[in-house]
């Protein structure tokens, strides 16, 4: 018997950056999880702000090393999977998915964010995307990769009732839905939740930093990702999400360090085990 709840992350990883399985696993792994990698490609850096970086994409790898842990008969209590750079991938995300039907299944659908998909996103990635979510049981668009999914176009804020109306179709495919950073009309900009098993919007306010940190999608999702897998509740999982980003992005504001080397993890790693500010949520 595994004396540790298994995870298979299935994302890239950058050499620079604090970034993708850089920032993933050492969060699952201080929050008692064991965080298996199934690395999609190998990147120096991230490709927001350090030129042409050194990529080598390891789509054959994904089947295979499904297949080899299948012959082992190994199984894993959770796959979470962030971005996918073609169908392909996304194809081997589901063979992992469907050789692990117990498992919960985490989908962070990166497509984009301010209000544009990413250069490398296609159509066809967006439908295969598509096809995937609905496998899942746990999805955390940002406000563009939920506009995506919806085929809507991206509004600069949300209504209350727009915003729940959002969840409500966004759970079609998944029965946690999870969309952060939504700037509210009434000024707020916050994380929202929706529980549809229990019928439960939740929301969890943000203060505004007035930068953007490349990972903190990632470290946000993965510490959602261990809350559930631990057992706690979904409106704990968002706040305790909400309340480490905020801290690592608040410290490393503080500090000056430049924006595309991501946040200072390593300063406030420790952060993850508080249970802090965990009452810090309300009904949406």
């Amino acid at each position: 018997m595994s004396v540790l709840k298994k995870v298979a992350a299935i994302h890239d990883i950058s050499g620079i950056g604090r970034c993708s399985l850089s920032v993933i696993l050492p969060t699952l792994s201080v929050m008692g999880i064991q965080a298996c990698a199934v690395p999609t490609a190998v990147l120096s850096a991230h490709t927001g702000g350090f030129g042409d970086v050194e990529m080598r994409d390891l789509t054959d790898y994904i089947i295979p090393c499904f297949e080899h842990y299948h012959t082992q008969g190994i199984e894993f209590d959770a796959i979470y999977s962030g971005f996918l750079a073609s169908k392909a991938q996304i194809d081997g995300c589901l063979a992992f998915f469907e050789g692990n039907k117990g498992a919960l299944k985490i989908v962070d659908p990166v497509l984009g964010d301010g209000g544009k998909a990413y250069r490398t996103i296609t159509p066809c990635i967006i439908d295969a995307m598509k096809k995937l979510v609905k496998y899942a049981d746990v999805i955390t668009p940002n406000l563009t990769e939920a506009a995506i999914l919806l085929g809507e176009d991206f509004p600069h804020e949300l209504s209350v009732q727009q915003a729940k109306s959002w969840l409500v179709r966004l759970s079609d495919n998944a029965e946690t839905v999870v969309i952060t950073s939504v700037p509210l009309l009434e000024g707020k900009i916050s994380n929202l939740g929706y529980d549809k098993r229990n019928s439960a919007f939740w929301r969890v306010d943000c203060d505004f930093v007035p930068i953007h940190y490349p990972g903190t999608g990632d470290i946000f999702a993965s510490i959602l990702t261990g809350s559930l897998m631990k057992g706690e509740s979904l409106p704990i999982a968002i706040n305790r999400a909400t309340a480490f980003t905020q801290i690592a992005v608040k410290t490393t504001y503080s500090y000056g360090t430049p924006a595309r080397e991501g946040v200072l993890f390593e300063k406030v790693v420790g952060w993850l085990n508080s249970d802090v500010t965990l009452s810090d949520f309300s009904k949406l």
